[in-house]
């Protein structure tokens, strides 16, 4: 019987893994243009971590965290989001020491046990950001520049962007208090998790993808009518300037987000490609997080893209892989020796080179060279080795051309140093 791989859990092979690396190194080019630096946390931390950070009564922590106790017995979790690992990583480093504004990116697997469905995994992949230090609502407006920015350069035009505001630990309890008298009032109406879930966490219910709740909450007050002074004042200012900086938005006030620190702006990037699962990235300001996990009382604002959801919007326009620059078709032990040596230096200069280690004929490694899609063919053999001389073919036009072996690696070096490197 084979092992196969845990459900939810996917592998990413090649000719796939290029819209991956694609995707990845957009975010860095373009992360690096706003001045973030990327960190690097472990993917399991102290259970305790999550539980405080996100909210003990979340959908995350109460079902679906991959929790476990280690030898030691301590409760250990597989992270499942990226934020409060950076906030553990930044506390515990005293990153704040270093510069008084801290601009972070990340990248890397999540876990959360859930039902797979498209674009939603048990192992998902994010890339995210993290600002510390600025409340300001001009870095509010440049990390949604920055996200508008991202998507632009991945050639995903497909998203529209909403935000919303979520008051402040002064104006939200009022609010969180009327929502709940509102909904005890419908609560025949609303589905069990939400009769369940609706005073610990009555926000969560606006956000119900279930038609009776979304029905039932149709008229529900709206946060953006109690924001305190400070907190209306600050939103009016995120949207004064994302209009300055030319990014398009919509305000979207029953737009939640899942997890408890989360205050003021809050912000989703959705689609219509992906059915339910309509949101592709997503985040929010966090003032309160970092202290509240012991470290100083700094501001903060991040957002995180769920890669697997980008790759599904990206399939139409899948990356190719890097073909060979050259293959090295060698005849007889002499010239195939040969051709490895020769195969290897020019690796060493640059030079994507192939071979056949199989002793096929030279008709089947001409069709090896057309399956790999090689740029060039340098066909070597006796004739080639005495005469010091190897033609070398260009297989999209199939015209040949002889070149010295003696200095071969420097001229193919300049030569296939011009071939681009995606077919």
């Amino acid at each position: 019987m084979s092992i196969t791989a845990i459900k939810g859990m996917n592998d990413v092979l090649p000719g796939e893994v290029e819209t991956w690396q694609f995707l990845e190194q957009s975010a860095r080019d373009v992360f690096s243009l706003y001045g973030f630096s990327e960190i690097r946390t472990p993917i399991a931390e102290k259970t305790e971590l999550f539980c405080r950070s996100i909210g003990e009564t979340t959908d995350i922590v109460e079902k679906e965290m991959y929790t476990f106790n280690d030898k030691s017995n301590h409760s250990m979790t597989l992270r499942p989001e990226g934020t409060a690992p950076v906030m553990r990583a930044f506390i515990q480093n005293h990153l704040h020491n270093l510069d008084p504004v801290s601009k972070l990116y990340y990248m890397g697997p999540m876990f959360r046990y859930e039902r797979p469905q498209k674009g939603r995994y048990r192992q998902f992949h994010q890339l995210g950001v993290e600002v510390l230090g600025v409340e300001d609502a001009k870095v509010d407006a440049q990390v949604l520049a920055m996200l508008h920015q991202y998507f632009a350069r991945i050639e995903i035009d497909s998203v529209s962007l909403q935000i919303n505001s979520l008051g402040c630990p002064e104006c939200r309890p009022g609010y969180q208090q009327e929502l709940i008298a509102y909904l005890e009032s419908r609560l025949d109406q609303l589905c069990v998790e939400c009769q369940r879930r609706y005073q610990t966490n009555p926000l969560r219910v606006l956000d119900c993808k279930a038609a009776g709740c979304q029905a039932a909450t149709i008229d529900a007050p709206s946060v953006l009518d109690h924001l305190c002074s400070s907190c209306n004042d600050h939103f009016t200012q995120v949207k004064y300037y994302l209009n300055a900086l030319q990014v398009p938005f919509k305000v979207n006030s029953r737009m939640v987000r899942g997890l408890d620190y989360y205050v003021r702006t809050t912000f989703e990037l959705v689609t219509d490609q992906l059915g339910s699962q309509n949101a592709v990235a997503a985040g929010g300001r966090y003032d309160g997080l970092v202290e509240s996990l012991g470290g100083p009382a700094l501001p903060g604002i991040g957002f995180a893209i769920g890669l697997e959801r980008l790759v599904l919007m990206k399939n139409e326009q899948r990356i190719s892989p890097a073909t060979p620059q050259l293959f090295i078709a060698a005849l007889g032990k002499e010239a195939t020796d040969r051709a490895f040596v020769l195969m290897s230096q020019l690796q060493i200069a640059g030079v994507r080179a192939e071979m056949d280690y199989l002793g096929k004929s030279l008709k089947a490694q001409m069709r090896r060279a057309n399956k790999l899609n090689a740029a060039f063919t340098l066909i070597l053999g006796e004739d080639e080795l005495e005469s010091g001389q190897a033609q070398l073919k260009n297989m999209s036009d199939s015209s040949q051309s002889i070149i010295a072996l003696e200095s071969l690696v420097a001229t193919l070096s300049k030569k296939l140093g011009q071939v681009s490197t995606y077919s």
